[in-house]
């Protein structure tokens, strides 16, 4: 079992800040998380509910893997020592109707997560539902086409592998601390083979990079400021304290003047990821991937 807020944001550091300020006046709860798998689905649709919720910290409980009555007692156990909301994903009946009538004696609420979108999708599709346990995470060929591209985006992380470019789905290229390397893992979890290529003052680009024809090439920017807020909390994770061209003003703002005229001259789309996590960033990714490869555009 995991504990941990749902709440937590390690992209902003001010935002986190303020939370650490407005937790004491916040209400916090319990939320039960129990799945047959690997429990990723059910944590992202707590997730993206309790964040709807202002000044509500929910502490999350994880119960993964959860495919006996065994586990499933030890899993009502932990339940009944923190009193919250459950949320599952369990699909074997006996299981199901087990943890539900725990649920009923504790007198806490039981919400089959995936029960009413599945229920309307079949409906619809007049199709019966599969009551295979894990069956979103079989070892068919889109699992290791995610494999494959995981590989390829840390093989081609920062300018490596650059003979190899041609491989790539899309190709991220920005100034140091745009967030290209953890776009590029997210994306290789949705199946897109990305590389990422670092601006670094008085280094030109490969050349390769405008050799291609049929790759989509994004330009990643930030302003200044949060550029400089990010590298120096970096530089203080490595505990290097000296000032440098790395966070000087000046030298930040040409270098984002600089990859801009890049961007343009070459009519690369552009996204801004200033105010934008890693997950609305590589969205937008896929939505050019899908169409719109046409003019720059600022995603802004």
């Amino acid at each position: 079992m995991v504990k941990q807020p749902l709440t937590d944001d390690p992209q902003d550091g001010a935002s986190a800040e303020t939370d650490r300020h407005t937790a004491r006046f916040a209400t916090y709860f319990h939320i039960h998380l129990v799945s047959d798998s690997t429990g990723e689905t059910l944590n992202a649709m707590a997730r993206a509910v309790c964040a709807r919720f202002t000044d509500i910290l929910p502490i999350e409980h994880i119960y993964a893997l959860v495919r006996s009555i065994r586990q499933l007692d030890r899993a009502l156990e932990e339940i009944a020592g923190a009193p919250g909301v459950v949320m599952h994903t369990i699909i074997d009946p006996g299981l199901r109707a087990a943890l539900e009538e725990g649920c009923r004696k504790l007198d806490m609420p039981c919400i089959a997560a995936l029960d009413p979108v599945v229920s309307a999708m079949s409906r619809y599709l007049g199709a019966k539902i599969s009551t295979r346990v894990g069956a979103q995470h079989a070892l068919n060929n889109d699992y290791f086409d995610r494999i494959e591209a995981l590989d390829y985006a840390i093989a081609h992380d920062d300018g490596q592998g650059g003979q190899d470019l041609t491989q790539a789905d899309v190709i991220l290229v920005g100034v140091s601390r745009t967030s290209k390397t953890p776009t590029c893992i997210y994306l290789a979890h949705r199946g897109v083979r990305a590389a990422n290529v670092p601006l670094v003052p008085g280094r030109p680009p490969p050349e390769q990079l405008f050799e291609l024809k049929n790759t989509l090439i994004v330009g990643l920017m930030t302003t200044p400021e949060r550029l400089i807020q990010i590298r120096r909390n970096r530089l203080l994770s490595l505990k290097e304290n000296r000032e440098s061209d790395y966070i000087d003003t000046d030298s930040v703002r040409a270098e984002i003047i600089a990859a801009r005229r890049l961007f343009e001259k070459n009519g690369w789309p552009i996204i801004d990821v200033t105010r934008r996590s890693v997950e609305e960033t590589a969205a937008a990714i896929i939505n050019l991937l899908s169409g719109g490869r046409g003019q720059v555009e600022v995603l802004g």
